[in-house]
């Protein structure tokens, strides 16, 4: 999941926070693994590598000293839709998601944090509602961020090997979290595959996106309001989201529509089962002469302009619900690449305008 390095704010000195070892044992539901001696090896292999690069030794025992395997992190990353088979639908999804509770969560952040929020869109271009749709999306704004030892998690899947190179480099940037004093060992809990706090940020994400906004010396992405909000609009501005220009809206498809006339000719290079979804770049004017109707005006996409480029999103496939997207959408998969999340996204934030 994108080097700005956000403020360095460390009250105390690094020596001193580094030596206050933390050791992180397992949670209570979980009995020593029989693969605890290889993931010890792993573990002791990693701190030597990181040691060979330069990296404080001290930061390293604060971050990995005494963890432990987990194999019920294993097991949640197994059970992935992906992984385990099962269909998921897009109408099942939203529903739980773009819901009364979150929608009136949302609605009293906004409130809250209006100037915030406006400060920010002025200054990243990304709009309030987007924000706030991210952020519900990713922790029902606070309510739900995991309390998964996000060390602990990371070194796991990296010792399982499925996605070693990924979350190899999320443990590296973990302790350079420690080691530059950003966030104490103790605050660093999140989900089971290491996403932290509100906006659920790797911890590579942390070091490039997370922001000081309430000035208190400390990025915290855990407890800080004006932090969340300014950290998710960082990372949409700096990842490329286009201001005055909405994510996309959603469409009526004509009867018979053959959607042969549009299929994308250009075979994905990334990301390839959300991009299979997508059509080719049409431009607005386009699609309107193609017999598409907007099902909210085309004015409510946040942009009217006919020279608009867009793609057909239909994540259920012919037959549901169906999307327009812009450019601004691939910003939203940049941040997780689900069509479901990122369609998610743009609804919630639709509803919190």
């Amino acid at each position: 999941m994108k080097r700005l390095i956000p403020l360095a704010i460390c009250c105390l000195l690094l020596g001193r926070q580094a030596s206050a070892q933390v050791v992180a044992q397992p949670v209570p539901d979980e009995a020593v693994s029989d693969r605890d001696g290889d993931f010890a090896a792993w573990v002791a292999g990693f701190r030597a590598a990181e040691i060979a690069k330069g990296v404080s030794p001290a930061a390293l025992d604060s971050v990995i000293g005494g963890l432990h395997y987990s194999p019920r992190v294993v097991e949640l990353d197994r059970a992935q839709p992906d992984d385990s088979g099962r269909i998921a639908l897009f109408s099942d999804y939203v529903d739980k998601r773009v819901e009364p509770v979150r929608i009136g969560r949302g609605r009293s952040v906004a409130e809250a944090m209006a100037a915030d929020l406006a400060a920010n869109e002025a200054t990243t271009g990304v709009p309030a509602a987007i924000v706030l749709g991210i952020w519900g999306m990713e922790s029902s704004y606070g309510a739900v961020t995991g309390n998964f030892d996000v060390p602990r998690s990371l070194a796991t899947l990296a010792f399982d090997g499925r996605r070693r190179a990924l979350f190899t480099k999320e443990l590296e940037a973990t302790v350079s979290i420690v080691e530059r004093g950003l966030i104490g060992r103790d605050r660093l809990t999140g989900s089971w595959a290491g996403a932290m706090g509100q906006p659920q940020f790797l911890p590579s994400s942390y070091l490039k996106y997370a922001r000081d906004a309430d000035h208190d010396g400390r990025v915290d992405i855990w407890d800080s309001r004006p932090d969340v909000a300014l950290s998710i609009a960082t990372y949409l501005g700096t990842s490329g989201w286009k201001r005055g220009q909405g994510w996309g809206l959603p469409i009526i498809v004509p009867a018979g529509f053959d959607r042969a006339k549009v299929r994308n000719l250009v075979a994905p290079t990334s990301c390839t089962r959300v991009y299979e979804k997508h059509s080719r770049w049409i431009p607005v004017s386009e699609w309107k002469a193609l017999g598409f109707v907007s099902a909210t005006g085309w004015g409510a996409a946040g942009t009217s302009a006919d020279d608009t480029l867009a793609t057909l999103v239909e994540p259920d496939g012919p037959g549901g619900r169906a999307f327009l997207t812009f450019g601004n959408f691939r910003v939203l998969l940049a941040y997780n690449c689900s069509n479901f999340y990122a369609l998610s996204v743009g609804l919630l934030g639709d509803a919190l305008r």
